[in-house]
């Protein structure tokens, strides 16, 4: 390989550090998360796996960006300003009027990222046309920056009417508070595309975040000095890798970091191993995510809520904060192995979605916590044994069956429980498939996540699903995908009029900004003149009406069921510039080793308690067959085989449980 390659994902629950040495000898390890100073937990993974020795690059996916949002941890939200045209200083407060909770009486809407004393009308006007009515006045725009330095206002958001068309007046703007301020998020560079509340919305959030990303990034760059770190990449939502540079302007492209690293694993493992259509499905310590993978492609969508309500995998409109920026389209729930299970007032068994995160963390952690959780469930029915991490986390059964003795028999409980919350997770599944014409019965099931293993032959039998493929160190697979991911950097442009000299504009801009770039992705936002939303395509060869037509038109009709005899309009073109990165070798299981069960355990899998025989994965030879029921422990998490399936060991070090 030649290449030494380190990836860090930091999740909710655990902090997963993954090492690949020049000679392509894989290391892993995984440590409890420190929210507060999630630096801390970085360094702590990779002095057991890299002390002494440097790294030159490391590739990290975070939850900081998203904490930040949704309050997770202790970080004061930066004073931020809004400076906007001259009407619309309410936008961010207006929003959409959706009513996301229809019969609650009480709902109140998420609260403002700025407040309204904080939001400035400034005089000026950009027609629907682009055409400048009124430009800005520099002694109002300094006036204002001055009573927002008394103020104490760290960053500052920019968005004005109709600035996608023509953004002179945003860019006039800048130039000047940027004599004021280290942080000016301007609309056009972040969202340049209609929709005035979005855009705003988008461009607020970046404002937010910026002075909080900008800072974590220096802690981390300052915590890797012993490491020798000269360069650090991060995952966006879109599935590539940035440097620190974009990621620090563009924070809002790294809300959906994390489960983004584990939708891309499981994508280059489907191309691996020449599966035609799968669901990645990633279940850690705290949510539960799904993405369909479509010819070994991922589907990408282009809204997303930040800090917004779910219900069953489904972001509820208008609970958040709307952020237009390409996301790689997954459906979570709140489903992991942290995950509480409690009674509701009617004394009916439920499951989350509260989490009991890495602090205090599962009852059966013995770091006193009380809250009974799925990982507790698991280790009284044996489907766990009672050492996590090789030995790092000891789990205790006793005092698993205290909390959930509280809440009846404890068997019971663990039974139900676990029913639940696969019943919950194939509804995620199901958003990304029969949500969108397709059948999961006929998906394979790519599980990792700690506790994605032990769950996926019971969901896949929820589904209708045939096989499941448990990838090499499951626990870390999010760690792995950052490894696996090429660099990605994204350009738009908004109602183009020449679609080959947009294309052709978007890819000098990317060229420009990061350097060479191996290829270009080039998509198109399309709809029917009249229509409202639009969706996103493929950019065919060819970029004539005819053919853009057609592409639109399938897609509609997989989408929605129909198509209409109407003309059809380009709202936005947009680019990906591609940078390929070396790819891990993930090696293969040994051949001629004899098949040698470690023990037995008492289990109950498959509505049945049976002693069944447990296997170490690292000593299990290629090609061998373990009927179920059985268990497959290893160092990142547990794989469960229910009577009537059989687990095999395929090809990169994979397991391939069949029924």
């Amino acid at each position: 390989m030649g290449d030494i390659l380190v990836g860090v994902d930091v999740g909710g629950t655990f902090t997963d550090a993954i090492y690949i040495d020049p000679n392509g000898v894989m290391k892993v390890s995984k440590v409890s998360t420190t929210p507060a100073k999630p630096e801390i937990g970085i360094v702590n993974a990779l002095n057991q796996i890299v002390k002494g020795i440097k790294i030159p690059e490391l590739l990290h996916a975070t939850t900081i960006a998203t904490n930040a949002i949704l309050g997770q941890v202790k970080l004061e939200l930066p004073n931020t300003a809004l400076l906007t045209t001259n009407g619309f200083k309410d936008i961010i407060e207006i929003g959409r009027q959706n009513r996301p909770k229809l019969y609650d009486l009480f709902f109140t809407k998420p609260r403002p990222l700025i407040l309204r004393k904080f939001r400035y009308e400034i005089n000026e006007r950009v027609s629907v046309n682009g055409e400048i009515i009124k430009d800005i006045n520099e002694n109002e725009i300094t006036n204002i920056a001055n009573e927002l330095i008394k103020n104490n206002i760290e960053s500052v958001a920019v968005s004005y009417l109709h600035s996608y068309i023509n953004p002179k007046n945003e860019i006039k703007t800048k130039e000047i508070l940027s004599r004021y301020f280290k942080y000016v998020t301007i609309s056009n560079e972040i969202a340049p595309e209609p929709r005035e509340y979005e855009r705003t919305s988008t461009t607020v959030v970046n404002a937010v975040l910026r002075p909080i990303v900008s800072r974590y990034i220096d802690m981390l760059s300052s915590s890797l000095k012993e490491f020798g770190t000269e360069k650090i990449y991060i995952m966006s939502s879109s599935g590539g890798l940035v440097n620190t540079i974009d990621a620090s302007e563009r924070p809002v492209q790294m809300i959906e970091s994390g489960p983004a690293a584990g939708a891309i694993a499981a994508a280059e493992l489907s191309n691996m191993l020449s599966i035609k259509n799968s669901i990645g499905f990633d279940m850690g310590g705290t949510t539960a995510k799904a993405s369909a993978i479509i010819d070994g492609k991922l589907e990408i969508t282009t809204e997303y809520e930040v800090g917004g309500e779910a219900h069953h995998g489904r972001t509820i409109k208008g609970s958040g904060y709307p952020v237009r920026f390409p996301f790689i389209d997954l459906a979570e729930v709140s489903a992991g192995g942290g995950t509480v299970i409690w009674k509701d007032e009617a004394n009916a068994l439920r499951v989350g979605p509260i989490s009991v995160g890495a602090d205090p963390g599962p009852a059966s952690y013995g770091k006193g916590g009380d809250k009974a959780s799925i990982t507790d469930a698991n280790l009284l029915l044996g489907r766990i044994g009672n050492k996590l991490a090789g030995g790092e986390v000891s789990l205790n059964v006793e005092l698993a069956r205290k909390a959930l003795s509280n809440l009846g028999d404890p068997e019971e409980i663990s039974i139900s429980a676990l029913e639940l919350i696969n019943l919950e997770m194939a509804r995620a599944v199901r958003l990304v498939t029969v949500e969108r014409g397709l059948d999961p019965s006929s998906f394979s099931i790519i599980a990792f996540g700690g506790a994605g293993p032990q769950h996926a032959a019971m969901l896949a039998e929820e589904l209708g699903s045939q096989e499941v493929i448990i990838p090499p160190e499951p626990g870390l697979f999010s760690a792995l995908g950052l490894l696996m991911a090429d660099s990605r950097f994204e350009a738009r442009l908004a109602f183009p009029k020449d679609l080959q000299d947009a294309f052709d504009k978007l890819e000098k801009e990317l060229v420009k900004k990061v350097g060479t770039l191996d290829y270009f992705i080039r998509l198109l936002d399309v709809r029917y003149q009249g229509q409202g939303y639009e969706l996103t395509i493929t950019a065919p060869e060819k970029l004539d009406k005819e053919s853009i037509e057609k592409s639109f038109a399938t897609v509609h009709y997989n989408t929605y069921g129909f198509t209409l005899n109407r003309p059809i309009e380009i709202v936005m073109s947009r680019v990906f510039g591609i940078k390929v990165r070396p790819k891990p070798y993930l090696g293969e299981a040994k051949e001629g080793i004899e098949l040698k069960e470690k023990g037995f355990r008492k289990a109950y899998i498959s509505k049945s308690w049976d002693e069944v025989p447990v296997y170490e994965r690292d000593s299990l030879p290629r090609g061998c067959k373990i009927k179920g029921p059985a268990i497959i422990d290893e160092y990142s998490s547990t794989i469960v085989i229910p009577r009537g399936w059989k687990g095999e060991v395929g090809p990169h070090r994979t397991v391939i449980l069949k029924r």
